[in-house]
């Protein structure tokens, strides 16, 4: 069955649709884990544990995914805010007490690489130049979203999106620049 149809009857209150709808995209959103545990270097545990708790949180939305383009920016948003709740529980960031941005140069294409392992307070940063830049333009906050917490790649991103790969690039190329300007800015301590 179509993912797009598996939706509708999940949110009509078909919980066996929203069983075979979870299986059917299981292996998207393992895939996704993995990629953000790899280049987070996050203790979260195992790639499934970040899925489950992704499933939780998106099961217990009062709206649910209207196709598949609206289920995956749920989920890469489901896991940037995890990831980014469970570095704020860990406390590694005192009310920005010693916290060094990110520097100009930590900025990479073909996606945001500067986080590392044990550098939590560098995805405190991302996650507050995220906010601005959604603020300024939900659009290419997405598509970060999707690129970098989601590990889509521009070709799977155009599937999902409906977009060319040619227009995604030009929308990465502005929200990088963007966030590249925000954490200068943060880093010069303006």
């Amino acid at each position: 069955m179509d993912t797009t149809l598996l939706i509708a009857a999940a949110r009509a209150g078909d919980k066996d649709a929203e069983a075979r709808l979870f299986q059917a995209l299981y292996a998207d959103l393992h895939r996704m884990a993995q990629h953000h545990l790899a280049r987070s270097g996050s203790d979260i545990g195992h790639a499934q544990s970040l899925v489950h708790e992704v499933y939780l949180r998106m099961a217990g939305a009062a709206a649910g995914p209207n196709d598949r383009r609206h289920f995956f920016a749920l989920a890469s948003r489901a896991m940037r805010q995890i990831v980014v709740d469970h570095v704020r529980k860990r406390g590694t960031v005192k009310r920005g007490e010693g916290v060094a941005a990110l520097s100009l140069e930590e900025v990479r294409e073909p996606a945001l690489t500067a986080l590392q392992a044990g550098q939590d307070d560098d995805l405190l940063h991302l996650d507050a130049a995220l906010a601005r830049l959604e603020r300024f333009d939900e659009s290419l906050a997405r598509l970060v979203e999707l690129h970098f917490f989601g590990g889509l790649g521009f070709v799977e991103m155009a599937g999902v999106l409906d977009r060319s790969e040619r227009s995604l690039k030009r929308d990465w190329r502005k929200a990088k620049a963007f966030l590249y300007r925000d954490l200068s800015v943060s880093e010069s301590g303006q």
